[in-house]
């Protein structure tokens, strides 16, 4: 062997690579992927936003009976401005009043304003004068408290006694 010469490649010879046109999309398939991220979008978008303004229509008195040493507070909660017709029979608030549909938080407090129950609003009723009339139960309220606070969303609480709360007396107004 003659050393005035490199030694022989192991590999042979690769080709250069040559420069790749970029591949195409064929419409079909841009459409159907573009269907599928809408609907993807669409219905992240749902669950995100929540269904809690078209809760099915539920009786209140359908719940399940109380647990004993406990009893059920039932009675209405009544909007009066800024009432919406939900096109399904029933009502909603709104102009200022959008926390106010059928789901609404209803939380009952003990007298030292300890949560003791939640529940919820229950169907709503469009009254011939305007007024959204709810239904309200809250199941396994304690019984043997002095009095009890009623709250629907953050409007504030309505006082009832033992006795006016276990009568299912309870009825409160807003607007």
């Amino acid at each position: 062997m003659n050393s005035d010469y490199p030694p022989p490649p192991t590999d042979p010879p690769r080709p250069f690579p040559h420069p790749s046109k970029p591949r195409r999309v064929h419409p079909l398939v841009a459409a159907l992927a573009g269907v599928v991220l809408g609907a993807g979008a669409v219905g992240t978008a749902w669950a995100i936003v929540g269904d809690s303004h078209n809760t099915p229509k539920t009786n209140p008195s359908s719940a399940a009976p109380p647990s004993p040493g406990t009893f059920a507070l039932t009675g209405t909660f009544e909007l009066t401005n800024g009432v919406i017709d939900d096109g399904l029979g029933g009502c909603q608030g709104g102009d200022g009043y959008d926390d106010i549909f059928e789901g609404t938080a209803v939380t009952v407090y003990d007298g030292a304003g300890t949560v003791i129950a939640t529940g919820h609003l229950g169907e709503s009723t469009l009254e011939s004068d305007g007024t959204c009339t709810f239904e309200v139960s809250v199941g396994d309220v304690p019984a043997g408290k002095d009095f009890y606070k009623v709250e629907a969303s953050h409007r504030g609480t309505v006082q009832l006694s033992e006795a006016e709360a276990e009568a299912g007396t309870f009825g409160a107004s807003l607007g």
